[in-house]
């Protein structure tokens, strides 16, 4: 397997990105626009270097942007695009996905933004505020203001005051200033406090003002008066919304997570919503004429309050939340692939559905006392009744109707927590072994594959069983209630109950039987186990040494049956593909490798910008899940042996993994502007595909396929009784016969169309077909003649070619023109169906005479032989088709 040199990979051959899970929203505050063609408000967060676009009315998501270079700063939508700025260029997104145009002009980073009209206004942390021009992408305007005297802190469009910006400032001053004429209308001393949001309010004139004080003014800039002011006591004001369906209510967001509502005609606080968020306000908005506010915070969450409570009280009627901080273990939950069970370190129990967001759900935090009596008696505050993060996990989905079927361990606490999928909430039962040490901790836990039993191992050297219908302890391994004389690392039970598997920093697998708890063997390992799991269908047992190596033991024979070593960091987490063959870890090394349990080889192997803290490969083996550090989502990678044949060699001891780019994370987009002009992607059929192809008309059936038989068909359309004259004339102008209308002249008058003597002027003469037919026997090209036909009917086409002939006005040269029309189109393959039928029609007709023109007959046999080897070339296509079709569907059966 060693190779001379050090072998470059060329990422995974095995799994590729798909998506990424759990991720909502950051820090930035949201954008809310409204589609007047759809009716409906938008809510657009930024995440990372992209922003997703969520309808408010299902918090559905409904677009997500091409990347950009840098993570964005701030969002901001007008009517027809959306705004995000990265550092110091601002990008402007069509259909919020494409960028459009780029705005490049800034020194500094760029931290507000403000659309008005066909203006951008843009604010950075050096003190340049920009005004460009949407379309153009030019500056129209540029201030410059000293961080030191006037640092830019919040900016708003004053309602109805025309080309008008208020600036506010962290010193606390505000101004107010024209961007038309460049001129400094007014200056507002300010109230001695740095100013944070700036928010118009329904009534004109009126703006709310919030500063890092926590002190909210309601201000009338026309009168330079304050009309009101309130206190939060929660820090800084992060976020002004004010209410636009009736009641007069302004919202206002804290650093802390708590909104409170001020009632704005009482000039008091109404109510208050305590842990709306986790995090920071980050954005609030009240959408126009609806009792409804949407929030966005640090903590990855989008929630929309409805105001339908007693007393002016808000209640949460939707959401999207993921982990407000990484999740560090995942484990798929079920048979069906379709759930992921995620715990995070905010403390969270998450399940993600792979199929549609509607279906994730929050299992909330664990807490030390569900009563909320007891609560109350004992005084807790809200952080010290919640659990620490959970740290391992075991579920199973066998009787989760039935009790609760998912046990946790929590960070430094022995006891451990049952949880219930079904109903989404903590369980009942708090698992916690009689006379253990004070500082004693849980470390592993494993269900039964029945899901009746739970064994749990702890720090110090004990596992025990409970019972998970009733909570009881059902006893422990060991003498003396000691399994291990040092830490337990892992547990597991196989699929019918007879074993236990122990393993822990002694340096030991203890093999014990499940029901006697008595111990049958154990196996000194070279090192002390970091993590144990087992493959309960093929009976291979994986454990991961504090060396970074990997041993796998077959639990029939109690032998180590295959070792691996490759890794360079801590092995973090390891799942086994559903049919047992391969071994999936992760580590700190950034690597993710597959090995091939069989062969005993390393068959895949890549990076990842992100060290991995947890994997697991669905049921089904169609997703590979992975959680990585400092990242709050889950991302999906697909198996693509599932798709096709895939070439696992085994890789070399040498070789070098090249990265992959994590899922939802596109390729940076180029430096080259794009512009605004949207690109045409439209196919455009080719006329011809191919020579050796033909191409049939677009003509109905009816303009061709009876062209043959039109004397039956005029004798069954022939009327029973002769047509009568109209009692009077029409009062439409008479028209000729034909598809396109044509009018009548009345060249003739009554006596002249009652003479017997025919005028000149009444004498055949030729027809448009006929005349571009002569022309086109010099030319040679038979385009003209060839449309003129196909706007004929099955008659007046049986009309014109009867007219080629002398008798009909025509000539022979008329005959050897038409001859070679069909030609052109037999040689060029297009209108196949119209060449055979208007050829059929005209030897119809026309046999008699052609029979007679030694160079017609010369020039239909040459169409003669053409037509042959057209339907043999045919005729093989049809064969070598059918006989493929014969063989798939042979194979198949």
């Amino acid at each position: 397997m060693s190779g001379g040199g050090s072998l470059a990979g060329g990422g995974s051959s095995l799994f590729s990105g798909f998506r990424v899970l759990g991720l909502y929203s950051n820090h930035v505050p949201h954008a809310l626009r409204y589609h007047k063609k759809h009716r409906e408000f938008y809510v657009v967060t930024a995440v990372g270097k992209c922003f997703h676009t969520y309808n408010v009315n299902r918090l559905g998501i409904v677009s997500v942007s091409n990347s950009i270079s840098d993570d964005i700063t701030c969002v901001a939508a007008d009517r027809m695009l959306m705004f995000a700025a990265a550092g110091r260029v601002i990008s402007a997104f069509a259909r919020n996905k494409e960028v459009v145009m780029r705005y490049h002009g800034h020194k500094q980073e760029v931290r507000l933004l403000l659309p008005l009209g066909d203006q951008l206004i843009s604010a950075d942390s050096g003190g340049d505020v920009i005004v460009w021009d949407v379309q153009e992408g030019d500056v129209y305007l540029r201030l410059q203001f000293d961080p030191a005297s006037f640092n830019v802190s919040a900016m708003m469009h004053p309602s109805t005051y025309l080309n008008k910006v208020l600036l506010g400032s962290s010193q606390g001053a505000l101004q107010l200033w024209n961007i038309k004429t460049s001129k400094l209308l007014f200056t507002f001393p300010g109230w001695s406090a740095g100013v944070t949001v700036l928010q118009q309010s329904p009534a004109v004139d009126v703006v709310g003002v919030g500063m890092a004080t926590g002190r909210i003014v309601i201000h009338n800039i026309r009168l330079d008066e304050t009309l009101m002011s309130f206190t939060q006591d929660w820090g800084p004001i992060s976020s002004l919304a004010f209410r636009t369906d009736g009641p007069p209510i302004m919202a206002s967001g804290s650093p802390q997570g708590h909104i409170a509502f001020w009632d704005l005609e009482r000039r008091q606080l109404v109510t208050q919503q305590r842990h709306a968020h986790s995090t920071a306000i980050a954005g609030a908005t009240f959408l126009h004429g609806e009792p409804l506010l949407v929030t966005n915070g640090a903590d990855n969450a989008i929630k929309v309050w409805i105001f339908d409570q007693e007393g002016g009280g808000a209640r949460l009627l939707r959401s999207r939340q993921g982990h407000s901080a990484p999740p560090t273990t995942i484990c798929h939950h079920g048979n069906d692939g379709k759930n992921l069970l995620s715990a995070g370190q905010d403390g969270t129990l998450q399940s993600f559905s792979t199929v549609h967001e509607r279906f994730n759900k929050n299992l909330g935090h664990g807490s030390i006392n569900k009563k909320k009596e007891q609560k109350k008696k004992k005084g807790l505050s809200y952080e010290e009744l919640r659990l620490p993060a959970i740290t391992a996990f075991s579920s199973a989905a066998a009787r989760q109707s039935d009790w609760d079927g998912i046990v946790s361990c929590h960070r430094g606490r022995l006891a451990t927590t049952t949880w219930n999928y079904q109903r989404c909430t903590m369980g009942a039962y708090h698992l916690q072994p009689p006379d253990t040490p004070r500082n004693a901790i849980a470390t592993a836990v494993s269900i039964t594959s029945c899901g009746n039993f739970a064994v749990i191992g702890s720090s110090c050297g004990r596992v025990d069983v409970y019972n998970l219908q009733s909570g009881m302890h059902r006893g422990c391994y060991g003498d003396n209630a000691k399994a291990h004389s040092g830490v337990v690392r892992g547990v597991a039970t196989d699929t019918l109950n007879q074993l236990t598997l122990t393993s822990g920093s002694d340096w030991l697998l203890k093999f014990w039987r499940f029901k006697s708890r008595k111990q049958e063997e154990q196996l000194k390992l070279n090192a002390a186990p970091a993590s144990m799991l087992l493959h309960r269908d093929s009976g291979m047992l994986a454990l991961a040494l504090d060396d970074f190596t990997l041993l796998v033991v077959d639990i029939e024979t109690r032998r180590v049956v295959r070792k691996f070593s490759g890794h360079h960091g801590n092995i973090n987490d390891m799942t086994f593909s559903p049919d047992g063959r391969w071994l999936v870890t992760v580590a700190m090394d950034c690597t993710i490798r597959t090995w091939d349990l069989p062969s005993g080889c390393l068959v895949d192997c890549f990076l990842v910008a992100m060290a991995p803290v947890g994997v697991s490969l669905s049921p089904t083996g169609d997703f590979l899940a992975t959680a990585h550090v400092d990242s709050l989502g889950v991302y999906l990678w697909t198996n693509k042996s599932l798709c096709g044949p895939v070439g696992l060699r085994p890789l070399p001891a040498d070789y070098q993994p090249a990265v992959e780019t994590l899922p939802g994370v596109m390729a940076d987009q180029s430096e080259q502007e794009v512009t605004s002009e949207e690109m045409d992607d439209a196919y455009q059929s080719a006329e011809q595909l191919g020579a050796e192809l033909v191409t049939l008309s677009l003509l109905p059936e009816s303009r061709w396929k009876s062209l043959l038989h039109l004397d039956i068909i005029k004798k069954r359309n022939k009327p029973v009784a002769p047509p009568a004259a109209p009692p009077a004339a029409p009062f439409f102008l008479p028209t000729l016969p034909g598809l396109t209308p044509q009018f009548l002249s009345p060249t003739a008058t009554e006596q002249e169309a009652q003479s017997k003597v025919l005028s000149w002027g009444v004498l055949p003469q030729r027809s448009e077909v006929i005349s571009a037919l002569a022309s086109s026997l010099q030319s040679g090209s038979f385009d003209r003649p060839l449309s003129l036909l196909k706007d004929c009917g099955p008659a007046a086409l049986s009309v014109e070619l009867t007219s080629l002939t002398s008798e009909g006005g025509g000539d022979s040269s008329l005959l050897l023109a038409f001859i070679k029309m069909i030609d052109s189109m037999l040689v060029t393959g297009r209108d196949f169906d119209l060449a055979h039928a208007y050829l059929a029609l005209f030897l119809k007709l026309h046999l008699r005479s052609l029979s007679q023109d030694p160079v017609a007959m010369e020039a239909l046999l040459r169409v003669s032989s053409r037509l042959e080897a057209g339907w043999a070339e045919l005729q093989a296509s049809f064969d070598q088709s059918l006989c493929l079709l014969s063989y798939t569907k042979s194979a198949l059966l």
